[in-house]
C-alpha cells in the first residue's frame, strides 16, 4: 500500500523543509499513524468511508479516544493509491504556518505543486491568495482526484483557515477529496454541503463500539468474557473505543477479569486519568465547574445547571460542550446528559474538590426538577439528599400515592421507599408508611400509619392531596377488614375531595379512581349488594385501560366473575375469570388484593363440569399469585372452590374444615356465611345426617334467597321432606338474574322428587329441561349429585341423546357424588373449556401457535398450555391426531 509516493529530485528541491516560523517539518506528521496489534478493523465504518472518495468533503467528528484516527488510517491504507496524510498541532492555527504544512503533505504524496509553492521564510500570518487559486486550478486538472486527509483539525480551526479551505475545495472540484478528522465540528458551510449531498460524515455514536465488535477488541487482549459481561462493559463505557482499550489493559492486571470490568471504578482508574486530562483539564475554570456539579445529575437542562451553579450562561457553555465532543449530549428539547462513564469519573472528582456539596447539590436539582414538574427525578434526588419529609412530601402533593399499588413502577417505588428514613417525620412520610405496609397487607401497622397521618393533617386547601390519598387508604383498608360502611364513607370523601383538586392532576392519576371504585366494589360484593358492586366495578372498566389501570381492571374482571358465578352464570363468569387470569400473568406489580380470584372462579366453575384435575391445578395457580389471607373476598372464594372441589372428591371433613374463610373481618359476608352452612350441611348429609343437615340450613341467614333455595332443597329432599323440598323451588322466581347454575339444580330437585314419587313421565320432563339448560355451559356435577334414579333415567334414548357429546361419552364416571348411592354408569368426558375450543377451531384452520396468540389476544405461552390441555383430553400427542378426535366427539 502506498501511503507516501516516492519523491523525484526536483520535486524534491521545489518544497522547502522548514515552515514560515523556520521550524523543520517532521516526517512523522504526514506519515499514516500505525495501527497496534490489538487494533480492531471495523467494515462497517470502513465501508461508509468508501463514500468519501465520491464526495468532495468528509467529516470524521467524535470524542477523545473514539477511535477516529486509528479508523480514517486504516482506511485510507486500503485503498491503494497515495493519501496526503496531515496530523494537525495547536501551533499551525497562523494561516502561512498551516498552509505551508498541507502543501507539504500534498507533495509528500507525490503531488505536483505549482512552481514556488508555499508561503515563503517569514510569512506565518498570512498567504497569498494566488497561492489558493493556484493550487486549486492545479488540483481541478487532475484526471484522478487527490485524497487529503487533515487529522486533530480542531486544533487547527480558524475562521481565516477555514474560509481559504474552502475556497481550495470549491475551486479545485474533483480534483480534491478532503477528509477532516475533528472532535469538532469545521467552520465550513456544513449545511451546503448537506443540502447538495456533497459530504460524508461518521459522528460520535456512529464510532461507538457495537458489542460484537468489543468482543473482538477483548478477544485481542487476551480477554474471552461472557456475552452478557460484553454488553453491559459496552453499555457502561457507551461504546467508547478508548474505554474499552483501557478497561481491557487494566483487567488483564487482574485475577478476575470479568469481575474486575463488572465492578472496576472508573473514578480511580486510566481512563479517569485521559478524560481528566483530555476533557475536563482543557476546559476554563467556570466549564470544569457546571461539569463537576452536573455530574450529580441523569439529565438536565441550561436552567437546571444555572441552579446548581448559581451562575448564568449555562446554555451556550452546553452547546459549545456538544459542539466539541466533550462527552455532553445532546438529548434534544434543551436536555442534556454526560457520558456515563465521564459522569461517573467526575462524581467522584466532585467528592474530592468540593466535599460535602454533593447533597446540596441534590438538594437543589430536586426543588427545582419538583417546580418543573419532573417528579420521579424529584423523589430520586430528594432521597439522594437525604430529605425524605421533602420526597414524600411531593410523592404525596404529585397524588400518586396510588403508584404504589398500581402501575409499570409499583415495584420500584415501593423498593425506593422502603429505604426512608425511619426517623422522617410529618404526614406524607406517614401516609408513604401506611400505603406500604397495606400493600404487603401488613393491616395493623397500615391503619396505624395512617392514624398517625390524619392527626397530622392542617385544615385548608393545602392539604387535599394529602386527605384524597388518604381516603384511598381508607377505602383499602375498609375492604381488607370486611367494613363496608367505611369504604362508602371513604368514597364519600373522595367523591368531594376529587371536585376541588385540579383536573389536570387527576386526568394524571387515572389509577387513584380506579382504585377507590375497585375497593368499593370490592367492599360491596363482601356485603351482598351485588348490583351496586357491579355499577362501581363496571364504572372502572368502562374507565381509562392503560398500565396504570391493569391491575385495577383484572380486580374488578375477577370480581365481576365471581358476582356471575353466585348468580348461576357460569359460562360468563368463565369469560370474565380468563380475562382477569390473563391479566394476572402479564400485569407484573406488587400482589393485588384480590390476586388470583379469576383463578378461583374458574376452579369452581371446573368443579361444576366435573373437571376435577383442572379445578385442583386452577387452585395452586391462585395461591401462587397472592398473599394467601389478605382479602376477604378472594378467601371467601377460595374457601368456596376449596369445599366444593373436596365435596366432590368425597373428602367431606377436608371440606368441613376448610369451610371457614381465613380472614378476620369486622362484619360477616352473608353469601360467605351461607356457604360456609350448606357445606357443614353437606357435610351431615355425607356422614348419614339429613336431620341434622336441615336443621342447620333452617337457621341459615338468606335461606329463602333464590342464590341458596336449589341447594336448600335438596338437603330437605334428602331428609325425606320432599313437600318442603319442592315448595322451596316452586317459590324460586326465575329472572334475568338467575342463571343456570341456579336454575338446573332447581330443576332437578323437582325431577328427583317426581321420580320418587313414581311420576317418571314428569320426571323425565324435568329432567330434559335441566339437560337443555345445562348444555351450553357444560355443568356436570348436578347431574353426578343428583343420585342414580336420575343416572338410570339419562340411559332412556330421549334424554340420552340429549346428554351425548357433554355429559355422556366414553369414559365412565370416576366417582358419584356424596351420598348418592350406586347405580348404573353415567359416562362423563372431561370436556373442553371455552379457551380450549377456542384454540382447536384455530388447529383446524392450521394456525401456528404465534397466530393462535394474535388472533385470541393471548401470550404464546398460553396457548401452548392451553394445547397441552387439549391434547390430554383427547387422548392424543399431536395436530392432526387432536382435529380427528375431536370430530369423532362430535366437538367440530
Amino acid at each position: 500500500m502506498i501511503s507516501v509516493a516516492a519523491r523525484d529530485d526536483s520535486a524534491r528541491e521545489a518544497v522547502p523543509y522548514a515552515d514560515p516560523l523556520g521550524e523543520p517539518f517532521l516526517c512523522t506528521r504526514f506519515a499514516l499513524p500505525a495501527r497496534p496489534a490489538t487494533f480492531v478493523r471495523r467494515p462497517r465504518l470502513t465501508d461508509h468511508l468508501d463514500q468519501a472518495l465520491d464526495t468532495p468533503l468528509t467529516l470524521v467528528n467524535g470524542a477523545a479516544g473514539a477511535g477516529k484516527t486509528l479508523l480514517v488510517a486504516d482506511w485510507a491504507a486500503g485503498l491503494g493509491q497515495p493519501v496526503a496524510w496531515l496530523t494537525g498541532e495547536t501551533g499551525d492555527q497562523q494561516p502561512g504556518v498551516f498552509w505551508a504544512y498541507v502543501l507539504h503533505a500534498l507533495h509528500s504524496a507525490g503531488v505536483p505543486l505549482p512552481a514556488g509553492a508555499g508561503p515563503g521564510p517569514g510569512k506565518a500570518a498570512r498567504v497569498d491568495h494566488r497561492l489558493l487559486a493556484c493550487l486549486a486550478a492545479e488540483l481541478s486538472g487532475r484526471d484522478r482526484p487527490v485524497v487529503l486527509v487533515v487529522d486533530e483539525f480542531h486544533r487547527l480551526t480558524t475562521r481565516d483557515n477555514a474560509e481559504q479551505l474552502e475556497f481550495v475545495l470549491h475551486h479545485a472540484g474533483n480534483g480534491l477529496r478532503l477528509v477532516l478528522v475533528s472532535r469538532t465540528e469545521p467552520l465550513l458551510p456544513l449545511h451546503r454541503y448537506r443540502a447538495s449531498a456533497a459530504i460524508t460524515e461518521i459522528r460520535n455514536d456512529e464510532l461507538a463500539f457495537t458489542p460484537e465488535e468489543a468482543t473482538d477488541l477483548l478477544a485481542r487482549h487476551g480477554l474471552r468474557l461472557p456475552a452478557p459481561a460484553t454488553r453491559a462493559l459496552v453499555d457502561r463505557t457507551g461504546g467508547w473505543a478508548a474505554g474499552l482499550r483501557l478497561s481491557a489493559l487494566a483487567a488483564r492486571q487482574s485475577t478476575d477479569p470479568e469481575t474486575y470490568l463488572k465492578e472496576f471504578e472508573a473514578g480511580r482508574s486510566t481512563i479517569a486519568d485521559f478524560l481528566l486530562a483530555e476533557v475536563l483539564g482543557l476546559q476554563p475554570a467556570q466549564t470544569q465547574d457546571l461539569l463537576l456539579r452536573v455530574s450529580v445529575l441523569e439529565r438536565f437542562r441550561p436552567e437546571l445547571a444555572e441552579a446548581l451553579t448559581g451562575r448564568p450562561g449555562a446554555e451556550s457553555l452546553l452547546a459549545g460542550l456538544c459542539r466539541q465532543n466533550s462527552f455532553v449530549e445532546d438529548l434534544g428539547h434543551s436536555w442534556y446528559r454526560l457520558h456515563p462513564l465521564f459522569r461517573e469519573i467526575l462524581r467522584v472528582h466532585l467528592r474530592a474538590r468540593l466535599p460535602g456539596l454533593e447533597p446540596e447539590l441534590h438538594r437543589r436539582a430536586a426543588r427545582w426538577l419538583r417546580d418543573f414538574g419532573a417528579v420521579p427525578e424529584a423523589l430520586a434526588h430528594g432521597a439522594a439528599a437525604g430529605d425524605w419529609e421533602f420526597t414524600a412530601g411531593v410523592f404525596v402533593d404529585d397524588l400518586a400515592i396510588g403508584r404504589l399499588f398500581t402501575g409499570l413502577r409499583a415495584d420500584h417505588l415501593c423498593d425506593f421507599f422502603s429505604r426512608m428514613d425511619p426517623q422522617a417525620t410529618g404526614a406524607a412520610a406517614d401516609l408513604v408508611r401506611a400505603a406500604r405496609a397495606l400493600s404487603e397487607h401488613d393491616i395493623d401497622h397500615g391503619l396505624a400509619h395512617l392514624g398517625h397521618a390524619e392527626e397530622q393533617l392542617p385544615a385548608g386547601a393545602a392539604a387535599d392531596a394529602s386527605r384524597l390519598s388518604c381516603a384511598l387508604l381508607e377505602s383499602l383498608a375498609a375492604r381488607l377488614t370486611g367494613a363496608p360502611a367505611r369504604a362508602e364513607q371513604a368514597m364519600a370523601t373522595a367523591a368531594r375531595l376529587r371536585r376541588e383538586m385540579p383536573a389536570h392532576l387527576l386526568a394524571k392519576h387515572p389509577e387513584l379512581g380506579a382504585l377507590l371504585l375497585t375497593h368499593l366494589g370490592s367492599a360491596r360484593v363482601w356485603a351482598g349488594c351485588f348490583d351496586a358492586a357491579r355499577a362501581a366495578l363496571a364504572e372502572v372498566l368502562d374507565g381509562p385501560g392503560d398500565a396504570a389501570t391493569a391491575l385495577p381492571r383484572e380486580d374488578c374482571l375477577g370480581h365481576l366473575a365471581l358476582v356471575d358465578y353466585l348468580d348461576g352464570w357460569g359460562g360468563k363468569a368463565e369469560s370474565e375469570a380468563l380475562a382477569a387470569a390473563e391479566a394476572s400473568r402479564d400485569a407484573g406489580g406488587c400482589p393485588f388484593p384480590g390476586a388470583g380470584l379469576g383463578q378461583l372462579v374458574l376452579a369452581a366453575v371446573a368443579v361444576d363440569r366435573d373437571e376435577l384435575e383442572r379445578a385442583r391445578s386452577l387452585l395452586d395457580e391462585a395461591a401462587a399469585c397472592g398473599a394467601v389471607g389478605a382479602d376477604p373476598v378472594t378467601e371467601a372464594c377460595r374457601a368456596l372452590a376449596t369445599t366444593r372441589l373436596l365435596l366432590a372428591l368425597g373428602d367431606a371433613q377436608a371440606a368441613a374444615n376448610a369451610a371457614t374463610p381465613a380472614v378476620a373481618a369486622l362484619t360477616t359476608s352473608p353469601w360467605a356465611e351461607a356457604h360456609a352452612a350448606l357445606t357443614a350441611s353437606a357435610v351431615h348429609l355425607a356422614e348419614g345426617r339429613p336431620d341434622a343437615a336441615a336443621e342447620m340450613l333452617a337457621a341459615m341467614p338468606g335461606s329463602g334467597e333464590p342464590a341458596y333455595a336449589a341447594d336448600v332443597a335438596w338437603v330437605r329432599l334428602a331428609a325425606g321432606r320432599r313437600a318442603e323440598a319442592v315448595e322451596t323451588v316452586e317459590r324460586l322466581r326465575v329472572s334475568d338474574r338467575t342463571g343456570p347454575g341456579i336454575t338446573v339444580r332447581a330443576t332437578l330437585v323437582r325431577a328427583r322428587a317426581a321420580a320418587e314419587a313414581g311420576d317418571t313421565t314428569a320426571a323425565a320432563k324435568l329432567l330434559a329441561r335441566a339437560l337443555l339448560d345445562a348444555r351450553e355451559d357444560r355443568l356436570r356435577r348436578p347431574f353426578l349429585d343428583a343420585g342414580p334414579g336420575i343416572r338410570r333415567l339419562l340411559e332412556t334414548p330421549y334424554l340420552h341423546g340429549l346428554a351425548a357429546g357433554w355429559l355422556l361419552g366414553e369414559v365412565p364416571a370416576p366417582h358419584d357424588g356424596p351420598g348418592t348411592g350406586t347405580g348404573p354408569p353415567v359416562l362423563v368426558v372431561e370436556e373442553l373449556s371455552g379457551r380450549e375450543r377456542e384454540v382447536l377451531t384455530r388447529l383446524v384452520q392450521l394456525m401456528s401457535t404465534q397466530e393462535m396468540a394474535a388472533d385470541l389476544y393471548i401470550s404464546v405461552n398460553t396457548v401452548k398450555t392451553h394445547l397441552k390441555s387439549v391434547y390430554r383430553k383427547l387422548g392424543v400427542n399431536r395436530r392432526g391426531d387432536a382435529v380427528r378426535r375431536a370430530r369423532e366427539r362430535g366437538l367440530l
